[in-house]
């Protein structure tokens, strides 16, 4: 990202993904932002859902259920979310999503919920893709 690129600090925020598209097109693109910050947000859910299922101690429970949900934001808003802290090639924020993903998917199967977990796999695979491909396709000139 050469400086020019690069948004300045107390300055005008970024665009949004979805600024460079007219039309149905742009409806289509905000519509996946919206599902994915859907998803990620379901994500945390399942896993905190998971934690409290647990066959524990409340406070155990809500110990695993408060740091499982801490460590997977905190490595979604450093790695993976579009400000993140730490900058990584497109390979690695799609590891770092599939890693979290899977955990949320893994969660809803612990849950005893394995059609909802799949379901929600192939669906924030897919959602992640789209949002790849859209993030990452060369802009016109």
């Amino acid at each position: 990202m050469s400086e020019a690129d690069e948004p300045v600090r107390g300055g005008r925020p970024p665009e949004p993904e979805w600024a460079p598209f007219t039309g149905a097109a742009r409806g289509l693109v905000m519509g996946n932002a919206l599902l994915a910050f859907a998803l990620e947000l379901a994500m945390l859910v399942f896993i905190g859902w998971w934690a409290l299922a647990l066959d524990l101690h409340l406070a155990l429970r809500l110990l695993i259920a408060v740091a499982s949900i801490g460590a997977v934001a905190v490595l979604w808003g450093a790695f993976a979310s579009p400000k993140a802290r730490f900058e990584l090639p497109v390979y690695g924020v799609l590891a770092v999503k599939a890693v979290a993903f899977a955990a949320g998917a893994l969660a809803l199967w612990g849950v005893g919920l394995p059609v909802a977990a799949i379901a929600f796999a192939v669906l924030a695979a897919s959602n992640t893709a789209v949002v790849t491909i859209v993030r990452t396709r060369p802009m016109a000139e």
